[in-house]
């Protein structure tokens, strides 16, 4: 079986910011391994829990985000990355599901 789920997603921020001299407006955001949810609940996540999800950014996002950017980023953004995470582990099933209703 061929696992066509993508690995990376693109996160192009509502608003973006600056680190250095260097602007950042998308982050990569790539698919968790078991590993990194080491700490968290992935109930948490999948209900996009603020601390849960600013716990795992910094271990899947490219450039990494670093607490402090996290943490001053805008709703719409962090929404954004919740988003991409819980898309990255809801089953297919379940999407597929969720497609037919």
């Amino acid at each position: 079986m061929t696992d066509t789920r993508p690995e990376l997603a693109t996160v192009n921020l509502d608003f973006p910011f600056t680190r250095g001299d260097q602007t950042i407006d998308k982050v990569q955001v790539r698919r968790p391994r078991s590993g990194e949810l080491r700490g968290l609940n992935i109930a948490d996540l999948v209900q996009m829990n603020v601390a849960a999800t600013a716990k795992l950014l910094p271990r899947i996002t490219m450039p990494p985000l670093t607490d402090t950017e996290i943490n001053n980023l805008d709703p719409a953004d962090l929404t954004q990355f919740g988003m991409e995470i819980q898309d990255f582990l809801l089953p297919k099933a379940a999407k597929e599901q969720g497609s037919q209703d």
